[in-house]
């Protein structure tokens, strides 16, 4: 049987109980993780709450009773809200602030990666090889709480971090920049020594068991595989990223 690693429950100062002070925080633009509603609830307010939700981008998370009840937070009305630890960041901004200080960017996609040690181990790296910003979409990514910000021991509050409703609209905008993305795939016919991670560039990771979603892989402009001795099935997805980003820093070098 596997062993999962505990996550700890969130403090109780990180977190917005009750729907009409959820609302406030939507309204004020006050940057929230994402939001767990009562999957039974509803009303006017449960209304606004996922209308907001929508306009800011915040991923909503319809849970039983039970899983708000394990909070220990005393009434909340079946909605709560887990502000975000880390401060996200608009994509087409980082790109020009990237090309206005003169830098080439390099970006690193994130596609259905949900374990967070993963995601923490990545961002440590991508910080140490000089990415700008990490992409992930509202949903289907693991949370970036206090457990992902420890395991990336402090690096996703140093590193731009951008979450955006569509990966594939994501995709649509940094080649409306100027910047090529590349899939990693382990059936890719080129090696990654055998591509250009000097021009401006963002690199797609999949998942472990799903691998990138089929139309994403679809609207890249290339994919790359990481060249391997012996014959197994694959890398874990931190160190996929890790050897992939080493490469590229070694060509920018």
């Amino acid at each position: 049987m596997r062993n999962f690693r505990q996550q700890h429950r969130p403090k109780k100062n990180s977190l917005v109980i009750g729907r009409s002070a959820v609302i406030k925080a939507l309204q004020s633009g006050q940057q929230l993780d994402r939001i767990y509603l009562d999957g039974r609830a509803t009303g006017q307010d449960v209304n606004e709450i996922k209308a907001l939700a929508s306009q800011n981008g915040v991923p909503v998370n319809y849970v039983p009773a039970a899983k708000l009840d394990g909070f220990n937070i005393g009434i909340h009305e079946g909605c709560v809200a887990q502000i975000a630890k880390v401060q996200y960041q608009n994509l087409q901004d980082v790109i020009s602030f990237v090309i206005e200080k003169g830098e080439t960017p390099l970006f690193l996609i994130l596609d259905g990666i949900t374990d967070i040690r993963n995601i923490g181990g990545i961002a440590r790296t991508a910080y140490c090889t000089g990415v700008h910003a990490i992409i992930i979409p509202e949903k289907g990514v693991g949370a970036l709480n206090e457990d992902a910000i420890l395991t990336s021991a402090g690096a996703l509050e140093m590193i731009a971090v951008c979450r955006v409703n569509s990966l594939m609209k994501a995709v649509d905008e940094l080649h409306l920049n100027g910047i090529k993305v590349f899939a990693s795939e382990m059936t890719a016919e080129k090696s990654i020594a055998e591509v250009d991670f000097k021009e401006p560039c963002a690199i797609v990771m999949g998942s472990e068991d799903n691998g990138i979603y089929p139309a994403l892989m679809k609207i890249c402009d290339e994919k790359v595989k990481i060249p391997m001795a012996g014959d197994f099935e694959s890398l874990n997805v931190s160190v996929a990223t890790g050897i992939i980003l080493y490469e590229a820093m070694k060509q920018r070098m």
